[in-house]
């Protein structure tokens, strides 16, 4: 096993920052996109050959895990290495690491696969990428793993029609703007949490998952989601998000977010995301109040999942 090596290093912009004074969950994605297309160069599969070859590394399937909170200023940088090697595609681990205290505070683990420009279509994986990515293998840090998700297969992508049915809440609805877009048009990986962050204010106001009148002090952040990434939609294409409520723990509730596409229906992505109530005079994590329980557990949608 090798060390993890370095693929990107920056620092948290006010403008990055929500509503809750950390840095959003979209951005942690960027930067850890961001990271993923230097590692290609650690790879052999730099931007020169992905030009040259039309084929470019991406992401099908995403778990993040947030483990501190990243606000205004903060400097980090981010490590990665491979955690498995196949013939279509690799395992990929990402840490996110404060630059001052030098403790990780987010990882990713992700499905990547190499795929045509163009079409999206997924590509045999170059041999001189396999070989490099053999010699970068690493094992997954315990800090790493999924704490509040199950990583289970993903179930069969549902149509708009049946999440209308099952009573799931539209929250995001909109056309794909070209800045959402990477050079080719496609949705980028970034705006697909992008969306699903955008509706959560939405969602919150049809559902009074949390009533801020009522508790000013409290909010919430998200611990962990897992994005699959279906097909990655064109600029132009109009989406809709339906979410719903999967459970409700003892301290943290998990929400499902599918998005899809307005004119075929079909699902372009699925998503799940837990959460937690946050104080944010502390900014640790408190029980849910009691009021904001009672209504969650009425908000429970059977057979969600991602």
């Amino acid at each position: 096993m090798s060390e993890m090596i370095e693929v990107a290093r920056s620092s948290v912009q006010t403008w990055e920052s929500d509503q809750m004074g950390h840095m959003n969950v979209q951005f942690y994605v960027e930067k850890a996109g961001q990271g993923l297309a230097a590692f290609g160069l650690a790879l052999g599969l730099g931007p020169r050959v992905s030009r040259g070859e039309g084929a470019r590394l991406q992401v099908s399937d995403h778990h993040v895990r947030f483990l501190r909170e990243q606000r205004p200023g903060a400097p980090f940088f981010i490590r990665a290495g491979v955690l498995e090697v196949r013939d279509f595609g690799l395992s990929v681990y990402e840490e996110m690491v404060s630059t001052v205290s030098g403790e990780p505070a987010a990882t990713f683990n992700a499905e990547v696969q190499w795929v045509d420009d163009e079409t999206r279509e997924v590509k045999p994986l170059p041999a001189k990428a396999k070989a490099a990515a053999k010699a970068l293998l690493v094992e997954r840090p315990a800090h790493g793993a999924p704490r509040g998700l199950e990583l289970y297969d993903p179930r069969p992508a549902p149509k708009l029609k049946e999440a209308d049915a099952m009573g799931m809440v539209r929250t995001w609805q909109g056309d794909i703007a070209p800045q959402l877009c990477d050079a080719q048009g496609f949705l980028s990986v970034r705006h697909f949490m992008g969306i699903v962050s955008d509706g959560i204010p939405n969602l919150l106001a049809q559902t009074n998952g949390t009533d801020r009148s009522k508790t000013p002090s409290v909010g919430g952040a998200a611990l962990e989601y897992r994005f699959v990434y279906r097909r990655y939609p064109r600029m132009g294409d109009i989406l809709t998000l339906r979410s719903g409520l999967k459970n409700v723990g003892p301290k943290t509730y998990t929400w499902c977010h599918w998005l899809f596409d307005l004119e075929t229906g079909e699902a372009v992505a699925t998503a799940e995301a837990v959460a937690i109530a946050l104080d944010l005079t502390t900014r640790k994590a408190i029980p849910i109040p009691e009021e904001m329980r009672t209504n969650l557990e009425s908000l429970v949608i059977e057979g969600l999942g991602v």
